[in-house]
């Protein structure tokens, strides 16, 4: 018995040690994206180019992942269609990408609640100092409504997506 827990604590440290240094495939430069799709439920971020999925990153999300976003302070990730509209190179997160939450829907719901709609929903990665815990970072949905990916994705989503490309946030 001591034998077969030995051999699976092993196995999980080797699957664990593949996952974490899985080779990183680099975006094609001449690549042009148009639009990004995160689907919530399969916790997936693709990017869009000419109507094709030009690469998916596996995402974490709000720590109540189910539902759309409803109001400020409920940890839930949006769902609907908004754009990027800001990039930032120093936040607390490594970096980050602005997606426009609230819109006009989000903030009357909001309102019909008696509650503020929030806002700042980025896409980022790590907080700053643990961008060591990498991938292990999907093992669970930590954020508070936002969409968070390794650095090294982060780095990647910063340099190809524009400000003003659509984002659709599907559940």
């Amino acid at each position: 018995m001591k034998k077969i827990i030995v051999l699976l604590i092993l196995g999980l440290i080797i699957y664990g040690l593949i996952f974490y240094f899985k080779p990183f495939k680099p975006l094609d430069p001449s690549v042009i994206i148009d639009k990004i799709v995160v689907t919530k439920h399969q916790r997936t971020l693709d990017l869009i180019s000419n109507d094709q999925v030009v690469k998916t990153y596996k995402i974490s999300l709000g720590r109540v992942p189910k539902g759309a976003k409803e109001f400020e302070g409920d940890k839930k990730t949006p769902e609907g269609s908004y754009i990027i509209d800001d990039k930032n190179p120093n936040s607390a997160y490594h970096k980050n990408l602005g997606i426009s939450y609230p819109n006009k829907a989000d903030i009357e719901h909001a309102d019909s609640l008696g509650k503020s709609p929030g806002g700042l929903i980025k896409i980022h990665g790590m907080k700053n100092g643990f961008g060591w815990i990498g991938r292990f970072h999907l093992l669970r949905d930590w954020t508070l409504g936002c969409i968070a990916v390794t650095d090294q994705e982060i780095d990647e989503l910063y340099e190809y997506v524009k400000i003003g490309t659509p984002i659709e946030i599907k559940p």
